[in-house]
């Protein structure tokens, strides 16, 4: 997907377009009113015409999108599928409460989730799932978790992020990967190159919570860390894995020396382009998504490199292999005019094995059902299977869905960015000021 640097500034208006009631059009149809398609009859459908935006923008990318629709439209001949691309949260948001709702929608962020679900803005997909007997088995439980909130299924997963190590074999001259976060220290010290002045050439591992991919998120399934309890409140404060985790940061953060170590940072190379400083040997280890595989062979395909799950808590062992999960959702806004016709199309892509494949294949993000996974066409090297595993794996997890998301995880990498700099003395007070920011938010909103 290799959207999560849009996700905040996105989800931000979102957010509070979706803290005022959704309006929607007035007397459009209800999902599930209209005529059901009968087993592979699609002569059962009657003729449509229906309106989907996607968040797709590349041309490759776009090509895919149109490319798994072509077996629906196949089946479906008499459905008019008009795509539109590059659209993002916020419009989906605003055209559902303007009453000029597209049929279907995607969204490349789970962060939004929470609120179309409680709000309205995306209908049930419950009482169609159940209608047609699908069973939701066949898709791994964090992916059901990130579709849904409060007993409403209001989204199906489409592709999926899973997020790993990369590491330069090359630099890594014959050690192994690590798997706990000891054995991350340890390594990335071993690794790490300096100058006559302590400046750093070649780092073994970035601890920096300012690093590309290294936000909270991303951690929390190894370190088996908490977000909420289960009133909804932040359990971020009283979680020892966070503190754990935050503890074990820190000191690698000043054995680099943070000014040194944030001068090295500064002068790297931007993540999405050419110069990534892991193509250039500049990093020996990083955290990812599965889509770097696909980038690395299109920017920097000489480079020898490996794959593996990042690596656990010490006092975790079990929860290595796993990791963090995310994804593209689908589903039928409110007010959509022709919601059967919308269903069929977002159940094709979300269930059918060779729309998977074929999206999957092209924009290499994982696909999200059992079949899928395991289907003789996927392309699959070693370096992308890791992910798959990952994806697979029953310790995989996902942030919990919450109506106040994007402002949860902005509070705390605002918090861990000034932990990181030395800023704050007292750990325990600065992560009960965490809660309270979240907790204070939660009850404006309703919680």
């Amino acid at each position: 997907m290799r959207r999560r640097f849009l996700t905040f500034a996105m989800a931000a208006t979102a957010a509070t377009a979706l803290t005022a009631c959704t309006a929607g059009k007035e007397g459009a149809p209800a999902l599930g009113s209209g005529p059901k398609p009968s087993g592979s009859a699609s002569s059962a459908l009657p003729a449509a015409s229906i309106e989907v935006w996607h968040g797709f923008s590349t041309p490759g990318e776009v090509k895919a999108f149109e490319d798994a629709v072509a077996g629906f439209r196949a089946k479906y001949p008499q459905i008019t599928v008009k795509l539109v691309k590059g659209v993002q949260d916020d419009q989906i948001t605003q055209a559902v409460r303007g009453g000029k709702a597209p049929d279907v929608a995607s969204s490349f962020t789970t962060d939004n989730v929470a609120q179309w679900c409680k709000s309205g803005t995306f209908q049930d997909l419950t009482p169609v799932i159940k209608q047609d007997g699908i069973d939701l088995s066949v898709i791994p439980e964090a992916s059901r978790a990130y579709t849904e909130f409060d007993g409403r299924r209001c989204t199906m997963p489409l592709l999926a992020d899973a997020y790993g190590l990369y590491y330069n074999k090359a630099l890594m001259k014959g050690e192994q990967p690590p798997k706990t976060l000891s054995e991350l220290t340890e390594l990335t010290k071993k690794l790490t190159v300096r100058d006559a002045d302590g400046n750093i050439k070649v780092a073994g591992f970035i601890p920096s919570f300012q690093y590309y991919e290294n936000v909270p998120t991303h951690f929390a399934p190894t370190i088996g860390a908490k977000w909420y309890n289960e009133d909804g409140t932040s359990a971020i404060g009283s979680d020892p894995a966070w503190k754990g985790f935050l503890r074990w940061q820190k000191e690698l953060v000043d054995w680099y020396g943070y000014d040194k170590l944030n001068k090295f940072r500064k002068s790297l190379g931007q993540e999405w382009s050419a110069d990534h400083p892991f193509y250039k040997g500049k990093v020996a280890m990083v955290l990812d998504g599965e889509w770097r595989n696909a980038m690395i062979a299109n920017e920097a395909e000489e480079l020898d490199y490996g794959t593996a799950p990042f690596p656990a808590a010490d006092d975790k062992p079990d929860l290595y292999g796993g990791g963090f999960t995310s994804g593209t959702v689908i589903g039928v806004p409110k007010g959509a005019k022709n919601p059967q016709a919308a269903w069929e199309l977002v159940k094709y892509l979300t269930t059918d094995t060779q729309a998977l494949v074929t999206l999957s294949n092209a924009v290499r993000n994982v696909p999200t059902t059992k079949a899928s996974l395991e289907a003789p066409g996927l392309k699959k090297d070693a370096n992308f299977q890791t992910f798959i595993d990952i994806f697979a794996h029953p310790r995989t997890s996902t942030i919990p869905s919450s109506v106040n998301s994007s402002f949860n995880q902005e509070a705390f990498q605002e918090f861990m960015n000034q932990w990181e700099q030395g800023s704050v003395k007292d750990l325990d007070a600065g992560l009960a000021e965490v809660d309270k920011r979240i907790n204070d938010k939660l009850k404006l909103s309703g919680g």
